[in-house]
C-alpha cells in the first residue's frame, strides 16, 4: 500500500484530527450505524467463546486488550463479561475519558487507559489473554501492522489469542481519505498476518450486516 500512503506522518495525523472531531458516543464509534453494535457484539462473543475455557489449550479469561477502544463499546459488551480484566487503548484522549463514565461499575475492572495509537503502542510482555483488534487495522501501514501483530504476540500468555475483526474489500486496497484509513482485501490481511510470523487458527465473516457496508471478517490468531 506504499502508493496509497506516501506520506505516513500526513496518514496518521489525519486519522487523529478526523476522530477529534467524531462525537464519544457509540453511533459515533460506528460511523453512524450504532444500530448494529448487538449484532456485531453477539457474533464477536459466539466466535470467542469458542476458545475460552479451562481445558487444554484453551484460552484464559483473565486479561483482555481492546485496541482502538474509542469510548469502550467492545469492552463493556464483549470483554469485561469475559474476562476478569481489560485494558484500554486508542489514540483519542476524549473517547477515553468518555470511556471511565460509559462502563459504569463496571470499569473498575478497567486495568489501563493508554493513550497511543497502534503503531508506537507496546503492549506489556506476557500480560494478555486475548488481544481484540476491530475496525482499526486500516488506520496501520503495512509495515506498521506486521510490527504491532508481532508486539501483540509477545504480550499474549500461553493459549492466548490475538483476533482480527474488520472491514475487508472484495479486491486490493481501498483507501478513505475521510478518515484517512485503508481496507484490504483478506489475501493481503492473511499475507500481513504470515509475515508477521503468526498463523490464522480460525476465521468466519460476520452476518446480517447492512448490504452496503464492506463485508467483515474476524480472524483468530496466534
Amino acid at each position: 500500500m506504499g502508493d496509497i500512503v506516501e506520506d505516513e506522518a500526513t496518514f496518521y495525523s489525519n486519522a487523529q484530527d478526523y476522530w477529534k472531531d467524531i462525537p464519544p458516543t457509540v453511533d459515533g464509534m460506528l460511523g453512524g450505524y450504532g444500530s448494529i453494535s448487538s449484532i456485531d457484539i453477539n457474533g464477536s462473543k459466539a466466535f470467542l467463546q469458542k476458545f475460552l475455557g479451562d481445558g487444554e489449550g484453551k484460552t484464559g479469561s483473565g486479561c483482555a486488550l481492546d485496541c482502538g477502544a474509542g469510548i469502550g463499546r467492545i469492552t463493556k459488551r464483549l470483554l469485561l463479561p469475559l474476562f476478569k480484566m481489560v485494558d484500554l487503548v486508542d489514540v483519542t484522549q476524549e473517547f477515553l475519558d468518555k470511556a471511565k463514565t460509559y462502563l459504569g461499575d463496571d470499569g473498575k475492572r478497567v486495568g489501563n487507559y493508554f493513550c497511543c495509537g497502534l503503531q508506537d503502542f507496546v503492549p506489556e510482555s506476557g500480560r494478555y489473554d486475548v488481544i481484540w483488534i476491530q475496525w482499526v487495522i486500516g488506520h496501520l501501514t503495512d509495515d506498521h501492522l506486521i510490527d504491532f501483530l508481532r508486539r501483540c504476540q509477545k504480550a499474549l500468555r500461553p493459549n492466548g489469542l490475538i483476533v482480527i475483526k474488520d472491514n475487508v474489500s472484495y479486491e486490493g486496497v481501498i483507501p478513505d481519505e475521510e478518515d484517512s484509513s485503508v481496507c484490504r482485501d483478506l489475501n493481503i490481511v492473511c499475507s500481513l498476518v504470515s509475515r508477521a510470523g503468526l498463523r490464522i487458527v480460525h476465521q468466519e465473516q460476520q452476518k446480517n450486516f447492512p448490504k452496503e457496508l464492506y463485508q467483515v471478517h474476524t480472524l483468530a490468531i496466534r
